[in-house]
């Protein structure tokens, strides 16, 4: 994701997250985390011509400090949090969710990661599955996360190995689509159509600062 990307992921953004979209700020933060040697972000969008049509974001803390106390880079055993997958409606059950999630991890695995989280609704049943898909197993709870409606989120655990996730379960896409990711600047749905219940979000990160997850597609 670029800076010239972000009128469209707002748009997008507005569409499937109406109660809680990220303002034009939140985007241009995530992207001044993205670059250079202490980047701690990555994010992508997927375009289908010239349409944008889906991005999704990766948060990396923590880990060894490798650099002498003089930057705040991830490195050996830092955290990754996904932070935001989102596709539009007119693309769900295309596998594009998948393919964003996976180069996501392929970029945690870059920044050294040992494991990576996300948070999922508890009635985004669909999401949950592709998670598991990719290795992601679930390890508690958060009461009243998603607001409003008080919904419940899942948090969900990823163990990363040496050269990147446990498993590769993404089928590309069919070749009559043109749709294809396109990578960030330094930091930058899933086969089975991880959205939401009608009306609902998806996975969705809390404080839109950079804590949890969002999906939606």
């Amino acid at each position: 994701m670029r800076w010239w990307d972000i009128d469209a992921v707002l748009d997008l953004e507005r569409a499937l997250f109406p109660d809680d979209a990220w303002s034009r700020g939140m985007f241009w933060s995530e992207l001044a985390h993205s670059r250079g040697p202490g980047a701690t972000r990555w994010y992508v969008v997927a375009e289908d011509g010239d349409r944008l049509v889906g991005y999704a974001g990766l948060a990396a803390a923590g880990g060894e400090d490798t650099t002498g106390g003089q930057d705040t880079e991830p490195g050996m055993g830092a955290v990754g949090d996904v932070q935001t997958i989102a596709v539009s409606r007119d693309h769900w059950g295309t596998g594009l969710g998948a393919l964003l999630l996976a180069d996501l991890l392929k970029h945690a695995s870059a920044f050294e990661c040992q494991e990576v989280m996300l948070e999922v609704r508890v009635d985004n049943v669909r999401a949950q599955k592709l998670y598991e898909r990719f290795g992601f197993a679930p390890i508690g709870r958060r009461r009243g996360y998603y607001q409003p409606g008080n919904i419940d989120a899942l948090v969900m655990r990823m163990a990363m190995n040496g050269d990147g996730p446990p498993c590769d379960p993404v089928a590309p896409l069919e070749p009559a689509d043109p749709v294809a990711p396109r990578g960030a600047d330094a930091r930058g749905e899933n086969p089975d159509d991880p959205g939401a219940p009608a009306g609902g979000d998806g996975i969705q990160q809390a404080e839109h600062g950079g804590e949890g997850t969002r999906t939606h597609g």
